[in-house]
C-alpha cells in the first residue's frame, strides 16, 4: 500500500494499524503532505467553513512543581525568572481581551501549588461572573478529581492536558519517575467524566520519538476522541537536559495536523505558537493543513518572555485589539476569516450546554 492510498483510507474513515501509520509518518513525501493537507482543509471547511477561532491565553504563573525533562520552566531550572499574576492581574488581562474582541480565555500555567483550589476557583468564578458569554479554558496540569470537579462547578468549560506521548515507555523517558503515564491517562478520563470539553495532544519530534510513537498518538486520540488537540513541534530549551536535542520539524507537525483533522473532523485544532516559532508563516501553514484555532497571548508584556517553555518562543508586545487585527490580516491572506465567539466544539452547542 502506498502513502496516497493510506491517506485516502484515513479520509474515508478507515483506522490503519499502527505499523501502516508509522510507515506513512516515516516516509511521506512533499506530494503526500500536500495531498493530506488538501483533504484535511476540505474537511475543516465542510465542518467549520473558512473560519478560524481565536483564544486569548493568559500565562499566569511559571512556577512549577514538576521536573519534565523537556520544559524550560521545570522545577530544577534555577535560571528561570519566576512570576505569578495576582487574581486581579488575571482579571485585568481578561478585561483587556474582552475589549479587544476575545470570547475565550485560556488560563495556562505551570503546576504551581500556590494556586490551590480555593484561589483557582475564586479566579474562575470571578471571570465567569464578569464575562458570562465567554468560555473559560484551563491548562493547569494534573490535579485531583475533586479539584477538577470544583473548577468545573466554578465555571470552567474546557481543560487542555496534553498527553505528550501515548507510549508509556516513551513517556518515562520525557519525565522523572514521580510523573507517570497512568496518572496522565487517569486525569484525562476524569476530565471527560466531569463533562469538560477536553483537550489532549503530543509533541512532534520529541527526543527518542519514532514514527511508531506518533502512530500510537494518532490511534490514542482517535479512540479517546478529544474535543481539542494541541500538538506542535518539540523545541529544545537551553536550560534543560534536552538542550542539545534537535527540534521537531514543521513538516512532520503539518502531517500530524492533517491526519488529526481527517480522523477527527469536528476537533478544535490549534495552529500553535511553536509552529510560528520555527516558521514565520507556520501558523498559516497549519491552517492550510486543517487547523482552525489560533491562540494569541493576553499576558502582560512584562512577563511574556518569562514563560519560556522552549527557546526563541514567538511573542509580541501587541495589545489584545492589535493582536486580533494582526491575526485577522494574516488569516485573510490565506483566504480565511477570524470568527469572534466562544468557538465551542460542535457537540457543545448552546442547546447542549443548557441540557447539562
Amino acid at each position: 500500500m502506498g502513502n496516497l492510498e493510506r491517506i485516502d483510507g484515513i479520509a474515508r474513515g478507515s483506522m490503519l494499524p499502527a505499523d501502516e501509520l508509522a510507515q506513512l509518518l516515516g516516509s511521506f513525501t512533499d506530494e503526500d503532505l500536500e495531498y493530506a493537507s488538501t483533504l484535511a482543509r476540505a474537511v475543516s471547511e465542510r465542518v467549520f467553513g473558512k473560519t478560524v477561532y481565536i483564544r486569548g491565553i493568559v500565562e499566569f504563573t511559571n512556577y512549577c512543581k514538576n521536573n519534565c525533562i523537556y520544559c524550560g520552566i521545570r522545577r530544577d531550572n534555577r535560571n528561570a525568572c519566576r512570576y505569578r499574576l495576582s487574581p486581579e492581574e488575571i482579571l485585568t488581562c481578561c478585561r483587556e481581551g474582552y475589549a479587544g474582541g476575545f470570547r475565550t480565555f485560556v488560563l495556562q500555567g505551570g503546576e504551581d501549588p500556590w494556586y490551590n483550589d480555593e484561589r483557582m476557583c475564586g479566579i474562575v468564578s470571578a471571570i465567569r461572573a464578569a464575562f458570562p458569554d465567554c468560555a473559560i479554558t484551563l491548562s493547569l496540569g494534573e490535579r485531583s478529581y475533586e479539584s477538577y470537579r470544583l473548577l468545573k462547578q466554578a465555571g470552567a468549560d474546557r481543560y487542555l492536558l496534553r498527553h505528550e506521548t501515548a507510549d508509556p515507555a516513551h513517556y518515562a523517558l520525557l519525565h522523572p519517575a514521580e510523573q507517570t503515564f497512568q496518572n496522565r491517562m487517569d486525569c484525562l478520563n476524569m476530565l471527560r467524566e466531569l463533562g469538560y470539553q477536553v483537550g489532549c495532544g503530543c509533541m512532534v519530534g520529541s527526543p527518542y520519538q519514532t514514527p511508531l510513537h506518533l502512530a500510537k498518538d494518532l490511534i490514542f486520540m482517535t479512540q479517546f476522541r478529544p474535543h481539542m488537540i494541541g500538538l506542535g513541534p518539540f523545541i529544545p530549551h537551553h536550560d534543560t537536559p534536552f538542550r542539545d536535542e534537535p527540534a521537531g520539524t514543521v513538516r512532520q507537525s503539518l502531517m500530524m495536523l492533517a491526519l488529526c483533522r481527517l480522523m477527527l473532523p469536528e476537533v478544535l485544532l490549534p495552529a500553535t505558537t511553536a509552529l510560528g516559532t520555527l516558521d514565520p508563516i507556520g501558523r498559516e501553514r497549519g491552517i492550510l493543513a486543517g487547523a482552525n484555532v489560533i491562540m494569541p497571548n493576553l499576558s502582560p508584556v512584562s512577563v511574556r518572555e518569562k514563560y519560556m517553555l522552549y527557546d526563541n518562543k514567538l511573542f509580541s508586545g501587541d495589545d489584545p485589539e492589535t493582536s486580533r487585527k494582526s491575526i485577522e490580516q494574516r488569516v485573510a491572506s490565506i483566504g480565511y476569516r477570524v470568527v469572534m465567539g466562544r468557538g465551542d466544539h460542535p457537540a457543545f452547542t448552546a442547546e447542549a450546554r443548557k441540557g447539562n
